[in-house]
C-alpha cells in the first residue's frame, strides 16, 4: 500500500463519513450493496482528503477480466514478429494476477485492405485494449477512428503515426535510425562511390512504415553530406522468394565491382546466405534485427553489422502499458524510443547475454 493510504486509514474515512468500515471498503472497490446516500458521504470525504487508493490492491480485489489484443503482420516462426509476440506473452504471464488474456490477429502487410479486415475480426473479441503495428497511414486511420469511437485505448509498436494519437508508442525513431546507418555506411565505404539498397516489396509496396522511414533517413543523410554517391536499388519480391537468387545473380552480373549494401527490413539473411553460397567474401552488408539467421550470417562474416531494436522488450512494454493505464490507472509516457544498437561479431555475444538476462 502506498504511503498516503497508510496515513489515511479506511477506519478514519468511515469515522468521518459516519458509515461502517465495510461500506467504505465497498465504495473503494466499486462493489454493490451501498445506499446512494452512504456512497455520496464516502465519496465526499475521499474528495476532501484527496485520497488515492492502492490501485494494485483494488485491481486484485475486483476480479475483473481484461482481454488485450494485438494486430501484427503475418509471419513465420523465427521472424522479427515472433520476438515481439514472445515479449507480449512474458508480460501476460508477469501480470497474470490481473486476469488478463491476449488474442492475436494477423494481416498481410503487402495486401491493401487486409489490415482493416484483421482489425475488424479482432473487435469481435471485445478487447479492452489493443497493441497495433500500423500499416500505411491511410489504412490505419479508419481503424484508429473506430477504436476511438469505442473508447478502446491502443498502442502502436515498431512504427508510429503520431497524428492518430495512440496511448503510447514503442519502437525506434525510424528516420533517425536510417540517418545513423547512412553515416556509418559512408565511414565504412571510405572512397567507394556506389552502394545498393535491397528492398522487400510486393507490387511496388514496401512491407512496413519502418522500412520507408529508414530509407528516408538514409537518403536524407547521403544527399546532405555525399550528394555524388550513387545509390542503386534492388527490389526483391516478398511473395516470390524463389526469384531472389536469379535477381541477385542478374544484379551482380551488371555490377560486379559493387561491394557495399544495406537492407532496411529484417531479412538481411537473404543477401548474407546468397553471398555465402557464392563464396563471395568482399561484399559488406548492413541489416536490421537479431533474427537467428541474421546472427548466423554475422558470425560467418556475410553480414558485417546489424542494427537491433529490442522487439521482445517492445512487446513486453506495450502490454505492461495497457495494464498500467487500464488497471492501475497510471499516467503513460506517449513516445518511447528504443535504442539504436549497433552490433558486430565483436559485441554480439555480450548483447545476446544481456538480452537473455533481462528476460529471465
Amino acid at each position: 500500500m502506498d504511503k498516503q493510504a497508510e496515513r489515511i486509514r479506511i477506519k478514519d474515512i468511515a469515522h468521518l463519513a459516519g458509515v461502517s468500515v465495510g461500506t467504505v471498503d465497498r465504495v473503494l472497490h466499486g462493489r454493490s450493496g451501498v445506499s446512494e446516500a452512504s456512497r455520496k458521504k464516502v465519496e465526499n470525504i475521499l474528495k476532501q482528503l484527496d485520497y488515492q487508493p492502492n490501485m494494485y490492491a483494488s485491481a486484485l480485489a475486483s476480479n475483473k477480466k481484461y482481454v488485450f489484443a494485438c494486430l501484427l503482420p503475418q509471419h513465420t516462426a523465427g521472424e522479427y514478429w515472433t520476438y515481439v509476440e514472445n515479449g507480449m506473452k512474458r508480460a501476460i504471464k508477469a501480470f497474470s494476477d490481473f486476469n488478463i488474456s491476449l488474442v492475436s490477429g494477423y494481416y498481410d502487410q503487402y495486401m491493401p485492405g487486409d489490415f482493416r479486415r484483421a482489425g475488424e475480426k479482432l473487435l469481435e473479441e471485445a478487447p479492452d485494449g489493443l497493441v497495433i503495428s500500423p500499416t500505411i497511414e491511410s489504412e490505419t486511420t479508419g481503424f484508429a477512428g473506430e477504436l476511438q469511437a469505442r473508447s478502446i485505448p491502443y498502442i502502436f509498436i515498431d512504427s508510429n503515426i503520431p497524428s492518430l494519437k495512440p496511448l503510447a508508442f514503442y519502437g525506434q525513431h525510424a528516420k533517425q535510425s536510417g540517418y545513423f546507418a547512412a553515416r556509418i555506411m559512408k565511414m565504412l565505404m571510405q572512397d567507394q562511390t556506389e552502394l545498393v539498397i535491397f528492398r522487400q516489396i510486393n507490387e511496388g509496396r514496401l512491407g512496413s512504415n519502418q522500412q520507408l522511414h529508414r530509407e528516408e533517413g538514409f537518403y536524407s543523410y547521403m544527399k546532405e553530406h555525399h550528394p555524388n554517391l550513387t545509390m542503386l536499388e534492388l527490389n526483391l519480391y516478398a511473395k516470390r522468394p524463389g526469384e531472389d537468387e536469379t535477381l541477385l545473380n542478374d544484379f551482380f552480373r551488371e555490377h560486379p565491382e559493387l561491394s557495399y549494401g544495406i537492407t532496411f527490413n529484417s531479412k538481411a539473411y537473404i543477401i548474407g546466405e546468397y553471398m555465402e553460397k557464392q563464396h563471395r567474401k568482399n561484399f559488406h552488408l548492413m541489416g536490421y534485427d537479431l533474427l537467428e539467421r541474421n546472427v548466423n550470417c554475422l558470425r560467418k562474416g556475410s553480414i558485417d553489422f546489424i542494427i537491433a531494436q529490442q522487439p521482445s522488450l517492445q512487446g513486453y512494454n506495450s502490454i505492461a502499458s495497457l495494464c498500467d493505464h487500464l488497471i492501475l490507472k497510471k499516467t503513460i509516457k506517449e513516445c518511447n524510443y528504443m535504442p539504436i544498437n549497433f552490433l558486430s561479431i565483436e559485441n554480439i555475444d555480450f548483447y545476446l547475454d544481456m538480452h537473455r538476462n533481462n528476460h529471465n
